[in-house]
Parts: structure tokens; C-alpha cells; sequence
């Protein structure tokens, strides 16, 4: 069986500083390699850095960041929280893995995905009628450069490849290739199809009603002959002190952060008491390292995981908030989750 591997995840979301104003992107960047390099300190398994292009969030070229990481790092494993391949060329992306993997020694992780938002499409010339399209096309041929050494290749919404290798090549441990998925049916199935692994974002409800896509993998995989590989969550959450600490320090940037997101999409208005809600029986993982660690126990258990990622970084919050919420999850929430879930194994 797998090991259960637990990691983190950001956006580089824009932090204020101490006038309560934003801070510079460029100070973001610095500090994202920051808490990665505290990451590695506390034994955390995983960073994962998200791709977006908006002024709320400041990594737009996350391996570029990683890389910086890579430097500093010795043991943290490096990834993206998602890759938008929808709007990416599957040859360039596979090269920066690659690349990244090289200088990293073997550290790179790939999560590829179409993302939650749509800035991309219009910044780098796709339609979004082209939505379906472009995210199958492009996960088969970037699964063919990681199975093939010469790649022939055609489709609607890239140049052909006739015999062609990528370089530099991949490691002889080749890359670790996760799809992340929102909950299509229809995309689970495509993971499996492809032989990658299936990293669930359960961003809201009850994390356990995700088990009926859990079982969905598991059935495809027999379907189609293949073996099952490790199955991850990303969900957000912070960890403070106390249950209360922790609520009252994330709920103005989590208003903040989904107050924003809500008036460009026509959502009501995110209330106090939803918040609550989704802390108390949702996908927030808020509170105490005692509690977040129950609640990613539960997680774990009833999904059958061998990863979960913790988003930690949730609206504006201030940097060294962030570091606090870091330290608590490597120091106490981390050994607290094997401690439980070795005793459930025991018993």
C-alpha cells in the first residue's frame, strides 16, 4: 500500500502587509519560496502551487517558482495546484517538468487541469467554446510524451507531431502525472483512461460524498485493466491554536477572497453562518491542530487517500499568518493524522 503523503497547496494569493494594503506580487513570490523553504524544514511531503492570471493571485508561471524552491529545498516534493493544460502547448509544459525535475533530482510532480477560472482562454487566444476540446486533446498528447519517446500526434487545436522527441528527456522515475477533478464523471473515467492519478478538489458539501467518484475510479480501472494508482484531495483550510482563533483569523480574507469571486460569477453573498457551516460538516478544514487533523483523518479514511494537500492560503491574509498556520500543520496536525490513523489500523 501506499504511504499517505500530506502536503500543502497555494495560489500565491495576494497578501496584505502591515498598512492592511496589498503587497507587491513581487514580495508574494518571495514569500511563497518562504513558506515552501519552511515546508521542507517541518518534513512536509508536498508543495503544490496554483496557476492563475488575475490581480488576486500572483503566480502565473508556477514552476518558474518552484524552481526557485528546488534551490533552497532538499526533500519537499514540488508541484502545480493545477496547470492549466487547457491553454498551455503539452510540449512546452512537458519541458518545464522535465526541467524541473532534473534540477530538483527527481522532486517534480505534475497536477494538470482545465483550472476554476477563465482569464487564460482569452490571454492566450483559445475559445472557451472550445472548453472540452482542448483539455482532452491536450491531456492525450501530453500522456503520450510521458509513455512514448517519439511522438506522432494529430488533432484539432495543435500543430501535428510526426516522430518527434521532447527534450530533455525524463528520469528514469519518470513524472508523476495527477488530473485534477471537480467532480465530472466523465473526468474520472479520463483519468483512468489515461493511467494518471486522480486528485479530487473538494472545495465544498461533505468531503465523503466524493466516495461515489472514488468508486467510480476503482470500477473504471477494472473496466478498462488498469491498476489502481494513489487517489488525493486538495481542500482549503488554516490552523491556528484554537477552533475560535482559527475561524475568527480566516473569516474576513475568506469574505474577502469568495465575496470577490461571487460578484464576478452572480453568487449571493457569502455569509458568516455558511462559512461556519461549511467549517463545521464542509470542505473547510478550520480550526485547532486537533481538530484539522480529525477531520482530515475522517477525509482519508472514508475516501481511501494516499494524499491530501492542504490549501493553505485563503484570501489576504498576512504572511505571517500563513507561516503560523504552516508550522502548526507540519509540528502537530501531521504526526497527530498518522497517530490516528495507525491506531484505527491497530485496532
Amino acid at each position: 500500500m501506499t504511504a499517505l503523503s500530506l502536503g500543502l497547496d497555494t495560489f500565491g494569493d495576494v497578501t496584505i502587509g502591515p498598512d492592511s494594503q496589498p503587497k507587491p506580487m513581487d514580495q508574494v513570490l518571495r514569500d511563497v519560496v518562504e513558506e515552501a523553504v519552511l515546508a521542507d524544514e517541518l518534513g512536509i511531503d508536498f508543495i503544490g502551487l496554483g496557476e492563475h492570471h488575475r490581480d488576486d493571485f500572483a503566480i502565473s508561471s508556477p514552476e518558474i517558482v518552484l524552481a526557485a524552491i528546488a534551490g533552497r529545498t532538499k526533500r519537499i516534493r514540488l508541484g502545480t495546484a493545477v496547470t492549466v493544460l487547457s491553454t498551455d502547448d503539452p510540449v512546452r509544459v512537458f519541458q518545464r517538468f522535465s526541467t524541473l525535475d532534473a534540477v530538483s533530482n527527481g522532486r517534480a510532480e505534475a497536477i494538470l487541469g482545465r483550472g476554476s477560472f477563465t482569464e487564460s482562454y482569452g490571454l492566450f487566444g483559445q475559445d472557451l467554446q472550445d472548453y472540452n476540446l482542448l483539455f482532452e486533446e491536450r491531456l492525450d498528447l501530453f500522456a503520450r510524451l510521458l509513455r512514448e519517446e517519439k511522438v506522432t500526434w494529430s488533432g484539432e487545436t495543435r500543430a501535428p507531431l510526426q516522430d518527434a522527441t521532447v527534450y530533455p528527456r525524463l528520469g528514469h522515475r519518470g513524472l508523476t502525472t495527477w488530473v485534477g477533478v471537480g467532480g465530472s464523471p466523465e473526468s474520472v473515467v479520463r483519468v483512468v483512461r489515461h493511467d494518471l492519478q486522480l486528485m479530487l478538489a473538494v472545495i465544498g458539501g461533505d468531503p465523503l460524498r466524493f466516495r461515489a467518484y472514488v468508486d467510480l475510479y476503482h470500477r473504471a480501472c477494472a473496466q478498462l485493466g488498469r491498476t489502481p494508482k494513489p487517489i488525493g484531495v486538495h481542500s482549503p483550510g488554516f490552523v491556528a491554536e484554537t477552533d475560535e482563533a482559527a475561524r475568527e483569523a480566516l473569516w474576513p480574507h475568506y469574505q474577502a477572497m469568495f465575496g470577490r469571486i461571487g460578484r464576478e460569477r452572480g453568487w449571493a453573498p457569502v455569509t458568516k453562518d455558511r462559512f461556519l457551516a461549511e467549517v463545521e460538516q464542509g470542505a473547510l478544514y478550520v480550526g485547532s491542530p486537533e481538530t484539522v487533523a480529525r477531520k482530515i483523518a475522517r477525509t482519508v479514511q472514508g475516501l481511501g487517500l494516499q494524499r491530501f494537500d492542504l490549501k493553505y492560503a485563503n484570501g489576504p491574509m498576512p504572511h505571517d499568518q500563513l507561516l503560523s498556520g504552516l508550522r502548526l500543520y507540519g509540528e502537530k496536525v501531521i504526526p497527530r493524522v498518522r497517530e490516528m490513523l495507525a491506531l484505527d489500523a491497530a485496532a
